[in-house]
C-alpha cells in the first residue's frame, strides 16, 4: 500500500510541476471555426447592417453630422 501511495503522489506531483507551453493546433482551429461562425452569423443575417447603422448614427450624432 506505501509503494502505491508514492507512486501515485509522485505522478501528481510531477503532473502539478509540468510546464505547458503555448496553445495545441486544436485548440486554434476552435477558436477559428468560432471567429467564423461569428462572421457568417453577422453576414447570413441582417444584424451586420444594424449594427453599422447603429455605430454611424452615434458617430454622426458626436459630431453633429
Amino acid at each position: 500500500m506505501s509503494n502505491w501511495i508514492n507512486t501515485t503522489v509522485a505522478f501528481l506531483q510531477a503532473r502539478a510541476t509540468r510546464n505547458d507551453k503555448g496553445q495545441t493546433a486544436v485548440e486554434y482551429l476552435g477558436i477559428i471555426a468560432v471567429v467564423v461562425a461569428i462572421v457568417l452569423a453577422i453576414v447570413g443575417t441582417d444584424i451586420g447592417n444594424t449594427i453599422y447603422t447603429a455605430i454611424t448614427d452615434q458617430i454622426n450624432e458626436v459630431i453633429g453630422g
